[in-house]
Formats: C-alpha cells, sequence, structure tokens
C-alpha cells in the first residue's frame, strides 16, 4: 500500500521531469518565433506597415490618391502599380519600397501588395463601357487649351485659376503642385477622389465626360502653374490664393 502511495506522489515529479526534458528551460516552443520582416506575406501586415499612412487604413481616406477606387484600378495596369511601388515617385512623397531601389520589401512582397490591391478592390464594369481616357497621355498637352477646359469641367468647384471654391480645395496651390507628379494630376482628373465627393472624368458635366486630350490639356495647365522654387519663403502667391478663397466663402 505504502509502495502505491509512494508511486503515486512521485508520478507527477516524473511528468515536470520529462516535460522538462521535451523543452529545455529557454527553447522556445514550436510555432513561436517571430517573423523576420522580410519574410512576412501576408497583406494586411504588408499594407498596414508600407501603405497605409498615406492610403488609409482599407486603401481610401488617406492624404494620397485611394488605392481602393475601382476606376484608377480600371485605368492602371499591375505593371504600372508595381512600378510605383516598387521604385517610387520622384520628386513626391511616394518612396520606392523595393530592396533593390534602398527599400525595405521584397520583390516577392511587393508582388502580394499587387496582387491583393486589385483582388480586393477593383469592380468589373466601373466603366460601363465607357472609353476611359488612357493612364498614360497619348500626344502632347497644351496649357492654353487646358485653362479652357479647366473653366468648363473644374471651376465650378476648384474656383477661378484652381484657387479653391465652395465645394473643392486650391489645385493650383504651390505647395500641393510641388508634392503631386504629372502623372499623379492626370491620375486624379481621369479617377477622381470619390473619398472627398471629386467626380472621375464622367462626372464634372452632366452628360459631358472630358475626352482624352482635354483631361491631357486640362493637367498640362495645371503643371505650367508649377512654382520654380516653392515654399521658398512662404510664397505670397499662396497667401493671395487662401485670402481670395475665404473671402469667397464669406460672401
Amino acid at each position: 500500500m505504502k509502495t502505491f502511495q509512494h508511486l503515486c506522489m512521485f508520478a507527477p515529479l516524473a511528468a515536470i521531469f520529462l516535460a522538462g526534458c521535451v523543452a529545455p528551460h529557454g527553447q522556445p516552443r514550436s510555432g513561436s518565433e517571430v517573423q523576420a520582416p522580410n519574410e512576412v506575406l501576408e497583406f494586411g501586415t504588408l499594407f498596414a506597415e508600407n501603405c497605409a499612412a498615406c492610403h488609409g487604413a482599407e486603401g481610401s481616406g488617406g492624404a494620397a490618391i485611394a488605392l481602393a477606387n475601382p476606376v484608377y484600378l480600371a485605368i492602371a495596369d499591375d505593371v504600372s502599380i508595381r512600378k510605383v511601388i516598387a521604385k517610387g515617385v520622384p520628386g513626391t512623397a511616394m518612396p520606392a519600397f523595393a530592396q533593390s531601389a534602398g527599400g525595405m520589401l521584397t520583390d516577392k512582397q511587393i508582388d502580394v501588395i499587387t496582387k491583393e490591391i486589385r483582388s480586393r478592390w477593383s469592380r468589373r464594369g466601373i466603366l460601363d463601357a465607357a472609353s476611359a481616357p488612357s493612364y498614360v497621355p497619348k500626344s502632347t498637352g497644351d496649357a492654353q487649351r487646358g485653362e479652357a477646359a479647366y473653366k468648363t469641367f473644374c471651376e465650378s468647384c476648384h474656383g477661378p485659376g484652381g484657387r479653391g471654391g465652395q465645394s473643392g480645395s486650391a489645385i493650383t496651390n504651390d505647395s500641393f503642385l510641388a508634392l503631386v507628379s504629372d502623372q499623379g494630376l492626370r491620375t486624379i482628373v481621369i479617377a477622381g477622389r470619390p473619398e472627398l465627393g471629386a467626380p472621375d472624368w464622367r462626372g464634372n458635366v452632366a452628360g459631358k465626360p472630358m475626352s482624352e486630350q482635354e483631361v491631357t490639356d486640362v493637367v498640362a495647365w495645371l503643371t505650367s502653374q508649377r512654382a520654380k522654387n516653392p515654399g521658398q519663403p512662404y510664397s505670397v502667391r499662396n497667401y493671395s490664393q487662401q485670402q481670395e478663397s475665404d473671402d469667397d466663402k464669406r460672401k
């Protein structure tokens, strides 16, 4: 009887001892290892850590264009999107993320981001058989024609001379134009900023979508408004634009 009691007392100790032999003190359990940054292939983590700060947590609502805009995804192919992610856009706030360009992401990680952006946020039939202007311009723009096109399609929101209006921000502001590329301007004109209430190229004038050339010309006019040395010192032109915009809103 005593022998049995001794065995019962010893059994838990033996189990602890054997467990200790199987998993030595200080050794991590299987599956508990933290992935190295270059091994992460989960889209949610990659997007949150590299894209969301500018483009919004769900691809929309950030300072930069909405990646979750299906019109944008309809005009920009995967090659173009991947190139921007990998190499960035020089002269803007969009950095290069590829390791080959000084960034932190591997080619495989960039492939995941590119693929999942389209998989999650594109929408079949979003263009409704409309012939959208091309993502990249097919001809040279004319600033003079662009000014006329601006008055037709954009002035009602963004105000005379692009200085801001009742329902749109100033888009000839020195700082804004210094931070956005020519392609970025074209993308916004075509795809709009739906999260901000800005329509795509079809919605500025009812029943009158912008043509390929009109888009190109408006962008040419906008780029002609760029200051050579924006913000050095703070532009008097910007200040006067803001004052005029504020005065208009008070009327």
